[in-house]
């Protein structure tokens, strides 16, 4: 058995140590928290278009998870592909639901200087920002969903295979295309802006 393989075990010991622990003190619960919000959060955040709705929708994720804590198997897969499970679903009836009922978010309607950046710094960083959105948005849903796995959630392509019920050697395809078009979008969009 080599280190790598000896690390994920020991992490996939913990994990279920963890998960054990808060299905007895809601309280531990904390620990799993900070250790997954970030990536979950990112992963959200790819998927969504306004940071309160990833806000919101990274908040339901979790608490999901929590109420449905005692229904984790660890033979079933790590504790963070169940929670990814979990977002995964959270996202796609939040966006089932944005179909029937959209809505303009007030975070989007603030001002640069309200949100205490200087008015230059904001303009660049939401101009890369969007440039970014509109590339992504351009990509299938698989694309966006796969893509959000790997570099928001950091899940291992054999992670986001399980998940999704692919292979993983096409999710390493998936991936690739989707980053591919992604470069083409946007060295195209900076050389219209020269």
């Amino acid at each position: 058995m080599d280190s790598e393989q000896l690390d994920l075990q020991l992490n996939l010991a913990n994990e279920t140590g963890l998960v054990d622990q808060a299905v007895a003190d809601p309280q531990a619960f904390l620990v799993l928290y900070d250790r997954y919000f970030a990536a979950v959060y990112n992963y959200v955040r790819y998927r969504c278009q306004d940071a309160a709705t990833s806000d919101d929708l990274a908040a339901q994720t979790f608490e999901r998870a929590l109420t449905r804590l005692d229904s984790y198997n660890p033979r079933r897969g790590s504790f963070s592909a169940w929670l990814f499970a979990i977002a995964r679903n959270t996202v796609s009836n939040h966006h089932r639901g944005q179909r029937r009922h959209p809505e303009v978010s007030l975070d989007a309607m603030q001002s640069p200087a309200s949100r205490g950046r200087q008015p230059e710094q904001h303009i660049v960083q939401q101009e890369t920002q969007q440039h970014l959105l509109e590339a992504v948005a351009k990509l299938d849903e698989r694309q966006r969903d796969i893509l959000a796995l790997k570099f928001a959630g950091r899940m291992t392509n054999r992670e986001i295979a399980k998940l999704t019920g692919l292979t993983p050697s096409n999710v390493g395809v998936i991936l690739y295309r989707a980053t591919q078009h992604l470069r083409e979008e946007l060295n195209g969009k900076e050389s219209n802006d020269e």
